[in-house]
């Protein structure tokens, strides 16, 4: 879809540069502060209920745990991705899903990733999505890091999760910076009267899918939140495709739209009032 990939006005490069370059210029002077509040090494579990008109009976409280923007090397470290994953399972969740960017700067170092990643448990198994750096450094890679972990990838497809008699669609779109999304690829065959969860990466083209009607919920990384946010200004920096709905629950349409502040950083090693987190949704009936 030509209109979610037009140009943002910034090349990749200078996305890289600036953006990191702003956020470095705007903590100079604050060091000693900030290597007090310096959240990165943190994880905060964030319970979100999601209210679903005619959700099935068996699909009421139904579990979904979300990590995203993992960024593994070389400010996020696997030591950080296990007590990640550790979380994340401690939840119990029915299903897990893995929102897209997983390395930053190293390619190689999705296959230190794809053995922890593995180590994720859900009831219905775990799914992942393609984010933009996952395309800018080596998308090849990454899709190799998924199979040696046996993590199915999702990109314009869907998975059908059946359970007392009852379908919950998880749809994954190619990613909508750096890929090709096609939504009406992904859903051909879906059930049409199951409940969508939708996963792509960038939470502002929720303005795209939202209208669709197709679809519940989006679950969205990619902003990370901004990384540094402050009191009565929010974050200083924020991407392409992330600067509307930069984090946490919006209400796009009759779609539900959740954007995760992710667990890892770019550009600068710093997050400050901007927790990275695991997320886990409970589906109820409205």
């Amino acid at each position: 879809m030509d209109r979610n990939r037009q140009a943002s006005g910034l090349s990749r490069r200078q996305f890289l540069k600036y953006g990191g370059a702003a956020l470095a210029a705007s903590v100079v002077g604050t060091t000693g502060y900030l290597a007090l509040s310096n959240e990165s090494g943190e994880i905060s579990v964030e319970r979100i209920l999601i209210p679903i008109r005619r959700l099935p009976p068996a699909l009421e409280g139904f579990t979904i745990a979300q990590l995203s923007d993992i960024h593994l090397l070389p400010y996020t470290r696997p030591a950080f991705v296990a007590k990640a994953v550790a979380v994340a399972n401690s939840l119990n969740p029915d299903l897990t899903v893995l929102t897209g960017d997983y390395v930053w700067r190293e390619s190689e170092a999705m296959f230190e990733l794809a053995p922890l990643i593995a180590a994720l448990n859900a009831r219905y198994g775990v799914y992942g999505i393609l984010g933009n750096h996952d395309y800018w450094l080596d998308v090849d890679l990454v899709k190799a890091g998924f199979r040696e972990a046996r993590i199915p990838l999702l990109i314009n497809e869907h998975i059908p999760i059946t359970l007392g008699g009852s379908t919950l669609v998880l749809a994954g779109l190619d990613d909508g910076w750096a890929g090709r999304p096609d939504l009406d690829t992904t859903l051909a065959g879906a059930p049409a009267d199951a409940p969508v969860v939708l996963l792509l990466h960038e939470p502002d083209l929720a303005d795209v899918y939202g209208p669709d009607g197709r679809s519940v919920l989006q679950l969205a990384g990619h902003s990370h939140g901004g990384q540094v946010r402050l009191p009565g200004s929010g974050a200083l920096v924020l991407p392409y495709l992330g600067q509307k709905y930069d984090f946490g629950l919006y209400r796009v349409n009759d779609m539900w739209l959740y954007t995760n502040r992710g667990l890892g950083n770019i550009s600068v090693p710093l997050r400050l009032n901007c927790t990275p987190e695991v997320t886990l949704f409970t589906l109820v009936r409205v």
